[in-house]
């Protein structure tokens, strides 16, 4: 039986909004390029595809594991809770949003299931690692804001006055459901566990265009229907980090806990784990001897994997599963 964590290689996507800070902050192998937004570090998605870099895996893609190996992935429970499952079921990546993002909302599984082709829904959570002092979050719409005069803003261009919105501190978490209208703002550096989904619908784009005048499409209709109108304004989890390890976010999707300055067990549950370290370097212990993690590293742990003690000391870890009840 394999029993060492999963090292994935990084997969780098280029947008308008990115910067260079995944290089700089999280050791990303970046190139010349000043638009390095996302890099996808544990994900089965379609032709997106994290490989495996080193062991008797390497070579092999997460969705060959899930297709090939799957109990021993993803333990006997939750393949019997899932039998339909198509895909490894968490998305793990770093943001660097160098400029404000579209104003977004993603659909629930239901309505995913609908579309051509069918996907996941997208319930995610953001731990934001880098804040600038004018960096600011919009999460929610406002208390009052139903879908009529949702859309009267979007028509007019003026969805922003919708939006609930705060300045974000490192180490804040947040919970962003499926209908949640959202957006990601400049000048913030984010690490973001989410279903295995690339389901968006653009309510807004701050009137944006480019060299030629264009703006980029808006999906009204669409983020009309799957907005959640009852949940209202979404403000941060805001926990000051101590010492030892603390739930951010249980909820029917996942999982997130952070571990700091503390030792942990993890593993040897029949379920697997994904871990990120987003400050310092922390060091996982089994049979096999230790492994270093530095800062932006990221391993997954199989289900069949056993327990590993995670030594965090003064870093900071991000220890994400599947959810606990399933």
């Amino acid at each position: 039986m394999i029993s060492t964590p999963l090292r994935f290689r990084p997969l780098l996507k280029q947008t308008i909004w990115g910067g260079r800070r995944l290089g700089e902050m999280l050791h990303k192998p970046i190139g010349d390029a000043d638009d390095y937004a996302e890099s996808w570090e544990i994900v089965d998605h379609g032709e997106d595809q994290s490989v495996v870099i080193s062991g008797e895996l390497a070579g092999q893609s997460l969705g060959e594991l899930f297709t090939n190996r799957r109990q021993w992935l993803m333990g006997k429970d939750w393949v019997e809770a899932n039998p339909d499952a198509k895909t490894f079921p968490l998305l793990l990546k770093f943001l660097d949003c160098n400029r404000v993002l579209s104003v977004q909302v993603h659909p629930d599984d239901a309505y995913g299931a609908t579309m051509q082709p069918p996907d996941l829904g997208k319930t995610e959570a953001w731990v934001i690692l880098h804040s600038e002092p004018d960096s600011v979050i919009y999460s929610g719409l406002k208390e009052g804001v139903d879908r009529e005069s949702l859309r009267e803003m979007m028509l007019a261009g003026e969805t922003d006055r919708a939006l609930h919105s705060y300045h974000p501190e490192v180490g804040d978490c947040v919970f962003i459901p499926a209908g949640t209208v959202h957006a990601l703002g400049g000048g913030l550096v984010v690490a973001e566990i989410q279903q295995s989904s690339n389901t968006t619908f653009r309510l807004f784009d701050w009137n944006r265009v480019d060299a030629s005048g264009k703006s980029r499409p808006l999906h009204i209709e669409s983020s009309l229907e799957v907005s959640d109108y009852e949940r209202g304004p979404v403000d941060p989890i805001r926990k000051p980090i101590h010492s030892g390890t603390e739930t951010l976010v249980e909820c029917d999707k996942f999982v997130l806990r952070r571990v700091h300055d503390t030792d942990q067990t993890i593993g040897g549950d029949d379920r697997c784990h994904l871990l990120t370290v987003i400050s310092g370097e922390a060091t996982l212990s089994n049979q096999d001897g230790p492994m270093k993690m530095a800062t932006g590293e990221s391993v997954l742990l199989p289900a069949a994997c056993g327990a590993i003690q995670v030594q965090s000391g003064d870093a900071t870890v991000l220890w994400m599963s599947p959810p606990t009840s399933i």
